[in-house]
């Protein structure tokens, strides 16, 4: 898997996936220049344990250089389209890759051969429908990794010969550039707008999300969430075999039957009750259904496989994660719903809540969070957004307003009543009240929610 003899290679960005990238490109023999727009000791230790120069903040001329020295670039995936390496990289005719791109081309490289690769992708449940899709793996006796948009590159696991199978989730930031990387099976969940901040346009987000299924072959399989048109018309121009999944519709979907009640069915047949999944909200069911469809058109694993996985499977945090119950009140953290989109599907799996929601707004409409009124037993409205949150629920039902997640955890249980789900959910990013960086974003947000509720439950339980 070497490179090209003197291949020249620039890295722009050293986070997470750059780091990857760069210590992968030295070790298969690349010259690789590093660049990033905030230079920290940590970023200069790595580029200093391979022997990689890194510049920092580069200006025009400077990034113009760079990209004329280098044979491609590979922008981290916090790196947007609109900046002004990737302006420079497009004008100067240099190639842009992308970390699962580059993973992908060097699989294909293995000397015993490539390794299954399956993908996710959607503005929501990517993460969820990947850590199941990798469980179902699991029981089926694989050595699975879920890789890509997580906590681990697909880059950097491609040496660990006893990883059987890769279950990559997509963001579109590492799809924008991909020139080659397919998946035997690929879900595409759902679209909304969101990283309007990084793409230049909706079209530019939606066309990024479609090249998960560009360059499939037509014995590869797409599968494509039956109830959102745009998926659906993206799904009509796939290469690969289609096939869909949907709550109630779909050749994958939920279905009540006799004695049993509502049961997940693919083209087999059952494939698990839902009772016996350690949650059941309707997207709880639609992430099944999209895992199973995923691992079992692939022919990785069977339908007995996928049932004990949906059966252990515990979702990952941060998302409609129960915190705690007190007087009939349950709290829930759903942290990592960043956009309206995510906000609304947790909205509608209650019958009636108290929404804490704001933050950093991306530049979204939040109008859609009020469109299920009958729901709403009130919002406290946070962060930044507070007045435009405030301003979308304005006759709706009421709403307050809080200065800290204290105050926001006060204000909600307040105004809930016994039955009712108070759900942070904030529909907006969290860089206001906590920084961006590995401690902090969605996660510190939703551990200090965790944390405040449990404290105030505790002094509430005492006080009773």
């Amino acid at each position: 898997m070497a490179a090209t003899p003197h291949e020249k290679v620039l890295v722009y960005g050293v986070a997470i996936a750059g780091a990857a990238v760069i210590r992968a490109l030295v070790a298969r023999g690349y010259e690789v220049i590093a660049a990033d727009d905030v230079v920290t000791p940590e970023r200069q230790r790595i580029c200093a344990d391979v022997g990689v120069d890194l510049r920092a903040a580069p200006d025009g001329p400077a990034i113009e250089a760079l990209v004329e020295w280098a044979d491609f670039v590979a922008p981290s995936p916090g790196v947007p389209e609109t900046h002004a390496v990737i302006r420079a990289a497009l004008a100067a005719g240099r190639p842009l890759r992308s970390e699962i791109d580059l993973g992908y081309e060097w699989e294909q490289r293995r000397a015993g051969g490539p390794r299954p690769m399956l993908a996710v992708t959607g503005t929501d449940g990517k993460t969820t429908t990947t850590l199941l899709a990798t469980e179902m793996l699991i029981a089926a006796g694989l050595n699975a990794v879920a890789v890509g948009n997580t906590e681990v590159p697909l880059v950097e696991v491609l040496t660990d010969d006893s990883i059987d199978a890769f279950v990559v989730e997509c963001s579109s930031f590492r799809l924008q550039w991909t020139t080659m990387f397919r998946a035997e099976a690929a879900v595409w969940l759902n679209l909304a707008p969101d990283h309007l901040n990084w793409h230049a346009d909706l079209a530019g987000y939606e066309a990024a999300k479609a090249r998960m299924w560009a360059f499939q072959r037509p014995t590869d399989v797409a599968v494509g969430f039956i109830d959102d048109p745009t998926v659906m018309a993206r799904l009509a121009h796939a290469p690969g075999r289609h096939i869909t999944f949907g709550l109630t519709a779909g050749d994958y979907r939920c279905v009540t039957l006799p004695g049993v009640g509502g049961t997940l069915m693919g083209p087999s047949g059952a494939i698990c009750s839902v009772a016996d999944m350690r949650r059941g909200l309707p997207h709880d069911i639609t992430n099944a259904l999209a895992a199973a469809a995923l691992v079992h058109e692939s022919g990785l694993a069977d339908t007995a496989a996928i049932a004990t996985a949906l059966r252990r499977f515990v979702g990952p945090p941060h998302r409609l994660e129960l915190v705690g119950e007190a007087n009939g009140v349950r709290w829930y953290n759903d942290s990592k719903a960043t956009t309206p989109h995510a906000a609304l599907t947790a909205i509608r799996a209650f019958d009636s809540l108290v929404l804490i929601a704001g933050g950093k707004n991306k530049g979204l409409d939040l109008s859609e969070l009020a469109s299920e009124p009958r729901r709403m037993r009130g919002v406290v409205a946070i962060g930044e957004a507070a007045e435009l949150v405030a301003a979308v629920f304005d006759g709706v039902c009421p709403v307050r307003r809080a200065g800290s997640m204290h105050d926001a955890i006060v204000a909600a249980s307040e105004m809930a009543e016994r039955g009712d789900a108070v759900v942070l959910s904030p529909a907006c990013a969290s860089f206001d009240w906590y920084p961006q960086g590995p401690n902090g974003g969605y996660p510190a947000r939703g551990i200090d929610f965790r944390d405040r509720v449990l404290d105030h439950l505790a002094h509430a339980k005492v006080a009773s």
